[in-house]
């Protein structure tokens, strides 16, 4: 029986299989949902100024982010190892973009996102009264105890993550189920509660910004709330049955968190009217409140804590495997390319990544900025990284595809132009920091020229197997 050739550059998958499709979908769902559901809406109103256009703006993030799921879902099932979209890229188009990819990822979007996902949790946290020495200075120090408890945060998952991917998925697996049935509880109470009405649904808010302008704002805005679903691809390679598991996992994991979206933003314009939610920074955590009084309040806010808590697991989770996956390709120092003999995980690259968000935490204090100097390369190598279907599909068409992409090649296609669209949106609306950004990335390229003179001669991990 002839077999298909592997594709260059694939690497063996060393880390175990052991994640399953339950564990998969978790990551998936657990990762996206984070504190966005529970705040932008805020924002969607103030930029479209209608129930209805938010409701659009809702399914039309939902139904671009499962294209890219969808095209994912066929790259992932058809080269199921470490690093996701830097295995992608490189198969592709070579060494310099996937090295690029992992350098953004590495340098900038990972370590940004964990300190912002981390000071978001000391923040939300901190609407408890033992938690208000939070946003206190440690005596002495411009430190405050909300970085330290950030850094602890960071230090105790990725602890976790270093213990091995098992422990760590089964983690994933049981509190995103109890993050969702927190979500459904409170959207069935707000439905339940006479203080709501079906009326608030036909409200709008003067003087938003509306039109198209404010439609696209509202838009990024979803897409930041949808943001995530990429992650499972990046531990590919520790999922068993990768070719029926990850497509599951990628496309049911859109499905569930698309329904929990919308029931919580129903919930949240049940109770409040449009000129009330656009006035609140916490809008589910308002809606609640004329629903359960203060003690709503709190149940939200922990709800909210526990979301951010499962965010922050499958952040440091995938974001850990891309530079071990180019370690591996001698294209990063091979010192990331280490695997525990005990816990089977890539205990350096999940130090190296906790050190640098540890920086961020205690020397730079906007952090939700800084992750914004990233926001535009991740849409663009989200672009790049769904084009590498049409170059397999044209350069392997042998090449084993477990999963196809329904609606090949038009469903691809869209994702790919409004991705372009959003991109150009982001580098318009935020020049000066996309412009940073971009130097950002660019400063890989002198780091990959010293990468390939001092390692040139190290054997190649993708040669294994």
């Amino acid at each position: 029986m002839t077999q298909a050739p592997p594709a260059p550059h694939t690497p063996s998958p060393d880390l175990p299989r052991v994640l399953g499709a339950p564990q998969a979908t978790a990551i998936v769902v657990g990762t996206i949902i984070g504190s966005g559901i529970f705040l932008v809406p805020t924002e969607m109103m103030r930029d479209t100024g209608s129930s209805a256009l938010v409701y659009l703006a809702w399914i039309t993030g939902g139904l671009l982010s499962l294209f890219g799921a969808m095209t994912y879902a066929e790259l992932g099932s058809m080269l199921p190892y470490a690093g996701g979209e830097y295995v992608f890229l490189r198969g592709a188009y070579g060494d310099t973009p996937a090295f690029l990819y992992m350098w953004t990822w590495f340098a900038v979007a990972k370590p940004a996102s964990i300190a912002a996902v981390t000071s978001g949790l000391a923040r939300t946290l901190g609407v408890f009264s033992t938690f208000h020495f939070l946003t206190k200075h440690i005596a002495g120090t411009p430190i405050l105890w909300s970085q330290v408890f950030a850094i602890c945060v960071t230090w105790l998952i990725t602890g976790l993550n270093y213990l091995g991917i098992k422990k760590a998925g089964d983690f994933q697996l049981i509190f995103t189920v109890l993050k969702a049935v927190l979500i459904l509880i409170v959207a069935a109470l707000c439905f339940a509660s006479a203080s709501g009405s079906f009326a608030n649904f036909s409200t709008s808010l003067p003087g938003a910004r509306g039109g198209f302008g404010g439609f696209m704002l509202a838009l990024i805005a979803t897409l930041w709330a949808y943001d995530g679903w990429n992650d499972l691809t990046m531990v590919a390679g520790e999922v068993r049955r990768p070719e029926r598991s990850l497509p599951i996992a990628l496309i049911g994991g859109l499905f569930i968190v698309g329904i929990l979206f919308m029931a919580t933003n129903a919930a949240i314009q049940y109770i409040l009217p449009a000129a009330q939610i656009a006035a609140t920074e916490r809008p589910a955590v308002a809606a609640f409140s004329v629903v359960a009084g203060p003690r709503g309040a709190g149940f939200v806010a922990a709800a909210m804590a526990l979301s951010i808590f499962v965010t922050l697991n499958g952040t440091i989770m995938s974001g850990a495997r891309i530079p071990f996956a180019a370690a591996r390709d001698r294209l990063f120092f091979p010192q990331f390319a280490h695997i525990h003999p005990r816990f089977q995980s890539p205990s350096t690259s999940l130090v190296i990544q906790a050190l640098l968000s540890t920086v961020l935490l205690l020397f730079l204090s906007q952090f939700q900025q800084h992750f914004e100097l990233a926001v535009f390369a991740e849409w663009l190598f989200y672009m790049l990284t769904a084009t590498t279907i049409f170059i397999y599909r044209r350069r392997q068409p042998g090449l084993p595809r477990p999963y196809r992409v329904w609606g090949y090649p038009i469903l691809p296609a869209i994702f790919v132009v409004c991705a372009a669209a959003v991109l150009i949106w982001s580098y318009a609306g935020n020049l000066k920091g996309s412009l940073l950004g971009t130097v950002l990335i660019l400063l890989g390229l002198p780091i990959l020229h010293l990468i390939r003179k001092r390692y040139a001669n190290a054997p190649d991990a993708s040669s294994r197997g």
